[in-house]
């Protein structure tokens, strides 16, 4: 090659291809070839998706299960107990826990559902006389017609809500049937995968790594350790928050009076697995509640959730998960929105972790890229400007 050659490369080099906003936009580029390539042979995944759709259920339960339980076998193996009979005795002690919960909780949660659904139309009705008595108020009277308006179209919306489902319940049956078979599975193949996850779970990884690379292996140990760290932390934490939350809204709804206190405390803890929104949402029917029991009560409820609020905000979130997912509370309302779009249910339940875990691996991947390119490192100049700015 001449020098003209070599100095038209030269110019390419520098000024194409050493870009780093060049670079930026090939490798997105690249992902989006990616992409359109595996759209075009999605029909080729259909199986899998199938497969998938049918063992995702029970490994997604034993998977949470495996961090919650991992912890206590961990910690019996160290005081010289066999895992072994560690997980014998965690699936005694689970599945008696779950007896209990059958003959006590099950039957309490059960009696309490059947009254307020029992109940509900004179709660309707209770709420509906409050809210016109409040909106009867001269202070509303320039904008009574527009409440007017918005509660008929509330209700036009309630009834074809209900219209709806009327004429696709025959239509859902099938799939209702689909999702019992669904949880069937689960319940049945669930405890096996959690038992070998529980016995086998620190073979897994190396298992899979050893047919890798030499040079990827310990880079890829480190990354898959990372991830679970993340993931690990965030599903127990979660857990021991939503456990707390239960218990709190219970204690709080007894000593008020509120009927149903129990129920409510149940839902609010499964609610709380969906991070921030979840507390708010499990409100609405204490809300409900505290119309219908008048505005002494509605106050008792707004001040156990405020007390509630304060305990998990400033003591129990903190003390139990703390900053380990380092995600910004913006970033996390977008994830629950997107997943919960795009996955429904799990989505929402899962779509932290998962950021979390896909975090991790992008990040590893980013500062592998500074690496290998050369791109972001500092010349000599530039970094004694950075030492004596930052000095």
């Amino acid at each position: 090659m001449d020098k003209k050659g070599k100095r038209s490369f030269s110019w390419f080099w520098k000024w194409f291809l050493n870009n780093q906003f060049v670079t930026g936009l090939l490798i997105v580029l690249l992902i989006l070839l990616i992409i359109n390539l595996f759209t075009k042979v999605s029909y080729l995944f259909f199986p899998v998706g199938q497969f998938l759709a049918i063992v995702a259920l029970p490994i997604i339960i034993a998977g949470i299960l495996f961090y919650l339980l991992n912890p206590i076998v961990d910690f019996f193996e160290r005081k010289g107990i066999n895992r072994y009979y560690s997980i014998i005795g965690l699936f005694i002690l689970v599945a008696g826990l779950i007896a209990w919960g059958i003959i006590v909780i099950i039957p309490e949660i059960r009696e309490q559902t059947t009254t307020f659904v029992d109940r509900l139309p004179g709660y309707i009705d209770t709420v509906q006389v409050s809210l016109a008595n409040f909106f009867s108020d001269p202070i509303f009277d320039k904008v009574q017609d527009q409440i007017a308006i918005s509660g008929e179209r509330i209700m036009s919306s309630i009834t074809g809500m209900v219209q709806n489902i009327s004429k696709t319940t025959v239509q859902s049956i099938g799939n209702f049937f689909g999702a019992v078979a669904s949880i069937f599975i689960a319940i049945v193949t669930m405890p096996v995968i959690l038992f070998y996850l529980l016995k086998d779970g620190k073979k897994i990884a190396p298992y899979f790594v050893q047919f890798l690379p030499t040079k990827m292996r310990q880079p890829t140990l480190r990354v898959l350790k990372e991830m679970n760290q993340q993931v690990s932390s965030y599903i127990r934490g979660q857990l021991a928050v939503a456990f707390a939350v239960a218990i709190l809204f219970m204690v709080g709804f007894s000593i008020i009076g509120l009927d149903y206190a129990i129920t409510l405390g149940v839902i609010a803890g499964f609610l709380n697995l969906v991070p921030y929104i979840g507390s708010f949402l499990a409100m609405i029917p204490a809300i409900f509640l505290g119309i219908v029991g008048g505005p002494v009560l509605l106050v008792q409820v707004i001040i156990v959730f405020a007390i509630e609020q304060l305990i998990e905000g400033r003591l129990i979130s903190p003390l139990v998960l703390g900053n380990q997912l380092a995600v910004h509370p913006v970033t996390i309302l977008f994830v629950l929105l997107t997943a919960g779009k795009l996955f429904g249910f799990f989505g929402v339940v899962l779509g932290v972790p998962a950021y979390a875990a896909i975090k991790v691996v992008i990040t590893n991947i980013f500062n592998w890229y500074k690496t290998v390119s050369g791109l972001y490192t500092e010349d000599e100049d530039q970094k004694q400007a950075t030492e004596d700015k930052n000095k």
